[in-house]
C-alpha cells in the first residue's frame, strides 16, 4: 500500500499589505521613537532606530507583499500588531474558520467527502492555544471520525506532518488524513524591528493523504518517500510559552517574539537542506536531473535559488523552482505548499518533484512526489 497525495487546498486572507505601507508604517514608527527618546539618544543610553525601505526588503528576500489576518493593526505606528478580537469558546477560533475553508478546498480538488478521511492533523508554528487541540476542533468542525492532533515543527511542520500522514496511512490506522497548516504568523513577528518585520504573512494550506487504491489511476502524486532531519539551534527562536508569567522579567521581551540571526541560518542551514535532498533522491535511486520540480520553502529567494544550484548542479529556472514569495512573503510551514498547489497542474504522468520546508530547529522535511 503506497500513499498519494490525491488533492490540495489553500486560504489565502483577503487583506494585503505591499512594501511600500510597511514602510510608510514602520518609518512613522522609527521617527515617533527617536522623538520620543531623544534625549536618551543624545545621551548616548538608547541607540537611534533606523529607517527601513521597499528597496532594502526585495532586494534581502525577494518578498514584494503578503496578506494578513488583519492591516490596520499592523500598520498602526502606535500599535504595531495585528488587532484579532478574542472570539467566546463557543464559536470557532480563527485557526479553524481557516482550516475548514482550506480542507474544504483539498475535499473538492480530490473528488472526496469527509467520509474518506480517518484523521486530521494540524501542523503549523503556533496555535492559538494549548489545549484542546486546534485540530480536534477542525475535526470536529467538518465532521470527520476518528482522530486528530496538534504539532509544531516550525516552518518545517507541514512536511513532518506529511510523514506522519504517510505512515498512517500505509500502516492502516487511517484511510485518508488532511494536514493542514493554519499559519498567523503575523502573530508573533516584531513589526518593530527592522531586520525582520517584513518577512512573514499569514495563509493556511490544506493536504489530503489516502491510500493509493482509492485514488483513480493518473490522479495525484504518489509519495515515493520522506525524509526529516533536525539539528539543534539557537539561530531562530521564539521564547513565548506558558512559564513566562513563571518570571516577570521576561514579559514583553522581544524574544517573545519571532527573533533570528539572518546570515547564520543562510550560510549553516542552505548546504544542509541542498546535501539532504541530495541524499534523499541518492537513497530512492534518483538522479538531480530526474526532478522535474522543486516545491522550496519560501523564506529567502536567495536561500531558495542557492539551495536549488547546490541540488541540480546550475541555476534552476523559475518553472524548475517556482517562487509564490513575492506575493506570500514567508508563511512559515505553508510556504512550500502552497507552492504546490499553484505549481502542479501542468505536470505530466511520471513528473517527479520534491516538496521541501527548512526552518527554525534546524527542521528540514524533504517529501519526493511521482505525478501518476
Amino acid at each position: 500500500m503506497k500513499a498519494v497525495i490525491s488533492g490540495t487546498g489553500l486560504y489565502t486572507p483577503p487583506a494585503t499589505i505591499d512594501n511600500d505601507e510597511l514602510v510608510e508604517a514602520f518609518n512613522a514608527y522609527v521617527t515617533l521613537h527617536n522623538e520620543r527618546y531623544a534625549e536618551a539618544i543624545d545621551r548616548g543610553e538608547r541607540d537611534a532606530l533606523q529607517p527601513s525601505s521597499s528597496a532594502f526588503i526585495e532586494k534581502a528576500s525577494g518578498i514584494k507583499r503578503r496578506h494578513v489576518i488583519d492591516r490596520e493593526g499592523i500598520l498602526d505606528p502606535e500599535r504595531m500588531a495585528p488587532f484579532i478580537p478574542e472570539r467566546s469558546n463557543d464559536e470557532p477560533s480563527v485557526q479553524c474558520d481557516m482550516a475548514v475553508a482550506a480542507c474544504t478546498e483539498a475535499l473538492e480538488r480530490a473528488g472526496k467527502s469527509v467520509a474518506d478521511v480517518d484523521a486530521v492533523i494540524v501542523a503549523c508554528s503556533n496555535m492559538q492555544r494549548p489545549y484542546p487541540a486546534i485540530s480536534v476542533e477542525v475535526q470536529q468542525a467538518l465532521g470527520v471520525e476518528g482522530f486528530a492532533y496538534d504539532m509544531n515543527v516550525a516552518c518545517s511542520s507541514a512536511t513532518f506532518g506529511l510523514q506522519a500522514a504517510v505512515n498512517a496511512v500505509e500502516n492502516g490506522a487511517a484511510r485518508g488524513v488532511l494536514v493542514v497548516s493554519p499559519e498567523i504568523c503575523s502573530g508573533h513577528l516584531n513589526y518593530r524591528d527592522r531586520d525582520s518585520h517584513f518577512i512573514f504573512g499569514d495563509a493556511c494550506t490544506a493536504i489530503l493523504v489516502e491510500r493509493d487504491s482509492s485514488v483513480a489511476g493518473g490522479k495525484g502524486f504518489e509519495i515515493l518517500g520522506t525524509r526529516l532531519k533536525t539539528q539543534f539551534s539557537n539561530n531562530i527562536r521564539n521564547n513565548f510559552g506558558f512559564l513566562n508569567r513563571a518570571d516577570e522579567r521576561g514579559v514583553g521581551a522581544a524574544d517573545k517574539l519571532f527573533v533570528q540571526q539572518g546570515r547564520k541560518v543562510f550560510k549553516e542551514v542552505s548546504p544542509l537542506v541542498a546535501q539532504t535532498i541530495q541524499e534523499h533522491l541518492d537513497g530512492l535511486s534518483l538522479q538531480p536531473d530526474d526532478l522535474r520540480r522543486m516545491w522550496l520553502h519560501q523564506a529567502n529567494l536567495s536561500m531558495n535559488q542557492l539551495i536549488a544550484r547546490r541540488v541540480l548542479g546550475r541555476e534552476a529556472t523559475t518553472d524548475e523552482a517556482p517562487v509564490i514569495l513575492d506575493e506570500y512573503a514567508n508563511t512559515s510551514s505553508a510556504g512550500s505548499i502552497i507552492a504546490f498547489h499553484l505549481h502542479q497542474q501542468d505536470l505530466c504522468s511520471g513528473d517527479v518533484g520534491v516538496i521541501c520546508s527548512f526552518g527554525a530547529g534546524y527542521s528540514i522535511g524533504s517529501v519526493v512526489v511521482r505525478r501518476r
